[in-house]
């Protein structure tokens, strides 16, 4: 049975187990917000304890805060941002609006750590370390939370632009190893003229590339940061050269480079930055799906389908079909993807959510920003791992089904004009006759210069048939 301690906030007596480091306000929040069971992410508990443990310092070093109690709590801090603690971060991301709750649960943490620090346990009544007057120096949930969502993205930012360079680095291979294989070219989910499946697989290494590009473009907006605004952006209780400060220490205990904003107003009001990150990483959710549906396409089968793929087989594909292998890992990230997608219209919605000088939806903002790089991140690699490192190519099967499209008798048009090429389509569809076959059946060209227009792999370089 759990034990309980009694603590006290402005609304009189709270029971908080007895072990805990959060204090009266997070109990409240727990409480009043059992939501979805869902708590912090590692990303959302780093990035609030970076600003609290760099306060700690900004405040010490203007002379506000006495240096002993910031110690303690910059100490707090760097256990937090070496993984300790992160037990005692408890409340749901649906929460009260801006962010208190999780705030004060920072706070309260930091505070009862820093105080165990001095010496004193959590029970004591002359703990000297408080958590609005100390941790919350010169601040507010009003612009510590609109850091802490531009910090938690930021943190992983590296981590996903490696995965994504890693799965266009094996892609690109791919398309080199597949360039001489010509195959069918399919549009409308029909066939259509010839392509070589480098040019297609290549094709999606340059889309992500370009999607990858585009997250690291959006992710320069959100180096900008807010801190020092605190409550509506002018800057009340804190020093004047705290913002400054804050933005110059975060960039050395972070290791990424930050900005000062120059509109204190705008970065709390605003959740822009956010938007657009998150929308950079809903254009790469769009491109990542696209891909997983053509490699399910292009391996269905393995003999009623198109085939001309084959995926690794890395789990059995059915309980009561014995041999049944499935594109798990494509199936996987298509699931990924359309969640990330869910999220950004999550992020979205939020971001238009805010009045005058606050939005009140930032825990789901947090929240969702931080999944969306930890289910990319995580889907990403083992797709490109387990399955594009081992996807293979069926040639045979890609040959067959070339050979059988009547719809290269589209490289003849310059030769034999429109209407034959369709009558010639037409005859070899239904007599399951090969274009070549048809042609010289109707006199329609001699057969040492149909043979040089019908050379499938020139008609995949472009160019005009002579």
């Amino acid at each position: 049975m759990t034990e309980f301690r009694i603590e006290v906030d402005s609304l009189g007596e709270v029971q908080v187990p007895k072990a805990a480091l959060y204090a009266a306000q997070t109990q409240r929040a727990r409480e009043n917000f059992p939501i979805s069971g869902m708590m912090p992410l590692p990303a959302f508990i780093w990035s609030i304890a970076v600003v609290k443990r760099a306060a700690a310092q900004v405040n010490m070093e203007l002379g506000l805060l006495d240096e002993r109690l910031a110690r303690a709590i910059i100490q707090a801090g760097d256990e937090i941002l070496s993984g300790e603690h992160h037990q005692h971060f408890v409340v749901d991301p649906f929460q009260a609006g801006a962010g208190t709750s999780h705030n004060m649960n920072a706070n309260e943490v930091m505070a009862n750590r820093a105080n165990q620090i001095l010496g004193y346990a959590i029970e004591a009544s002359d703990k000297p370390v408080h958590p609005n007057d100390h941790v919350n120096m010169a601040q507010s949930t009003n612009d510590t939370i609109p850091t802490a969502i531009r910090l938690g993205a930021l943190w992983r930012l590296d981590e996903l632009l490696e995965g994504l360079s890693r799965f266009v680095e094996v892609t690109r291979g791919k398309a080199a190893e597949w360039d001489e294989v010509v195959k069918t070219g399919r549009t409308h989910l029909q066939d259509a003229v010839p392509i070589r499946l480098g040019q297609e697989v290549g094709a999606w290494a340059t889309a992500i590339e370009r999607g990858r590009d585009k997250v690291k473009f959006a992710a320069e907006g959100l180096r900008r940061l807010g801190i020092g605004g605190t409550a509506a952006g002018t800057g009340l209780n804190a020093h004047p050269e705290y913002h400054g400060r804050m933005v110059a220490t975060l960039s050395g205990l972070t290791g990424i480079q930050l900005y000062e904003s120059e509109d204190l107003f705008e970065s709390m009001q605003s959740m822009g930055d956010a938007v657009f990150f998150s929308a950079a990483l809903r254009n790469l959710a769009m491109e990542f799906t696209r891909i997983a549906n053509d490699v399910r396409l292009l391996s269905a089968g393995p003999t009623t389908g198109i085939a001309e793929l084959t995926a690794p087989t890395v789990q059995p594909g059915s309980s009561i079909m014995p041999g049944k292998v499935n594109p798990v890992l494509a199936e996987m990230l298509n699931q990924a993807m359309y969640h990330v997608i869910g999220n950004d219209s999550t992020v979205n919605l939020c971001g238009a959510a805010g009045q005058f000088e606050l939005n009140v939806m930032m825990p789901v903002i947090a929240h969702n920003l931080n999944e969306m790089m930890q289910v990319m991140i995580g889907a990403v690699g083992a797709f490109t791992e387990k399955l594009m490192v081992g996807l293979t190519v069926n040639r045979e099967r890609a040959a067959s089904w070339l050979a059988r499209n009547p719809i290269l008798v589209t490289a003849l048009n310059p030769i034999i004009g429109y209407n034959n090429g369709a009558k010639v389509a037409k005859k070899a569809l239904a007599e399951g006759k090969s274009v070549r076959e048809v042609v010289l059946e109707l006199g329609l060209m001699e057969a040492a210069e149909l043979d040089a227009a019908l050379d499938a792999y020139k008609m995949t370089e472009g160019g005009i048939a002579e």
